[in-house]
């Protein structure tokens, strides 16, 4: 399989000759869809001014374009230098000029090619190298050129676990797990899809997720397996992220997030404490640019704002224990969460995505409602908008700075907002 390169495909039409996924699809199963939404916090039962804050949209937007060239549901976006990467259900990952100007009004000149691999579930990318999880239970490598047009030839240059993985775990009956009644494989393989990748802040771990209630620990140097930590929740594992300072969290459909660490002198990532307030699945995990606050998004409808507990941080347990906030304002699952300095970008099931504000004294406001999408919000990611005229490169604060926000949908399309 190669990275299909797409030179931007634009369209402004709200309407696709594409056919719409139906709801009876095995996709648009009940963890896409609202469920009892979560009840208030006695202790952050809001003011009446908070309140109307969640509802008022300060800052403009606009859609600049929608890409369309993927066939099936957009399930995954990474941004890297001057490319857009997306991952869709029918096994393919395209590569995209970030740049609206580049090609505009193309829409015929979009390579296409289907390799027998599964649907790719996560991207993540790590200097000159693309991961990819797909639900064939398998990670795949890609040779990248970020600063590259898009017309650059792709390798994949790894599969994980490696065949050299796998050998040297073949003959020893401890390196073994039971996955079915009948059936063993070593601890090195994913046996259900994979659902999320995270990279380590030195870039020298990579972490995946699995619907096998397993989360794995990759060396990105030689692309071993290192650690397997097994039934590390009661359901699926939908959502990974890694902090700067070690941490790793985990959101199920269990309806838990846990925090995970390896400790000092410790080989393996050990259980810090179990995080419970979400009614229903956890799909989607964040974390704010200066790692203190953890954002979660679950079937309730609702995305928690968790901070930390700075009286348990001597006991080391971390904190990310204590609830500050609650956004709502979504009337289906939250399935995609997106940071970027203080804004959080929230993607549902109810087709749109709303971008927060986070203010002085950490409360939060709505600012605005993306809406143009025609199906769920699978995935999300932003970045400062750095060709923008107020110089936002170099701010740490929203204020006199532009953004753009990528969203990828169930309807097949991916789309490009400017926030300012």
């Amino acid at each position: 399989m190669g990275i299909l390169t797409c030179p931007f495909p634009v369209t402004a039409s709200s309407h696709s000759d594409t056919p719409l996924p139906s709801k009876s699809s095995t996709f648009f199963s009940s963890s896409l869809f609202s469920q009892t939404t979560l009840p208030s916090v006695h202790s952050l039962t809001p003011p009446s001014s908070r309140q109307h804050d969640h509802q008022t949209s300060v800052l403009h937007h606009q859609c600049l374009a929608t890409l369309r060239g993927h066939s099936s549901y957009v399930f995954s976006l990474a941004l890297a230098g001057n490319l857009l990467y997306s991952g869709s259900s029918n096994r393919e990952i395209r590569a995209w000029s970030r740049d609206p100007s580049a090609h505009p009004h193309s829409t015929n000149n979009i390579d296409v090619a289907i390799s027998n691999i599964g649907a790719v579930k996560s991207l993540v990318i790590m200097g000159d190298k693309l991961f990819s999880a797909h639900q064939d239970c398998k990670i795949r490598v890609w040779k990248i050129d970020n600063d590259n047009n898009v017309h650059q030839k792709y390798n994949c240059i790894a599969t994980l676990p490696t065949m050299n993985d796998r050998f040297l775990r073949f003959f020893s009956g401890k390196n073994y797990v039971q996955v079915r009644r009948h059936k063993k494989c070593t601890w090195v393989h994913h046996v259900d899809n994979i659902s999320a990748l995270a990279i380590s802040r030195d870039g020298s771990l990579l972490f995946s997720s699995s619907w096998d209630r397993t989360f794995k620990v990759w060396r990105t140097s030689d692309f071993r397996c290192l650690e397997s930590v097994s039934n590390a929740h009661d359901d699926a594992i939908n959502a990974i992220i890694s902090s700067n300072d070690g941490f790793v969290y985990t959101g199920s459909a269990d309806k838990k997030i846990k925090v995970w660490k390896k400790q000092a002198r410790e080989k393996k990532h050990s259980l810090v404490t179990t995080m419970e307030r979400h009614k229903s699945a956890v799909n989607a995990l964040a974390i704010s640019t200066d790692g203190c606050v953890l954002y979660s998004g679950a079937c309730d409808r609702s995305v928690l704002v968790w901070e930390r507990d700075t009286s348990n941080i001597s006991g080391g347990t971390g904190g990310h224990t204590v609830v500050a906030d609650v956004l709502r304002g979504h009337t289906e699952a939250i399935l995609c969460l997106a940071v970027v300095l203080d804004l959080v970008c929230s993607g549902s099931a109810d087709s749109t995505v709303r971008v927060w504000r986070r203010e002085e004294k950490n409360n939060y406001s709505c600012l605005s409602v993306l809406e143009g999408h025609r199906r769920p919000v699978k995935c999300l990611t932003a970045a400062i908008d750095n060709g923008d005229n107020n110089g936002g490169g170099a701010s740490d604060s929203i204020v006199g700075t532009s953004y753009l926000i990528y969203s990828g949908s169930l309807d097949c399309d991916i789309r490009i907002w400017h926030i300012y």
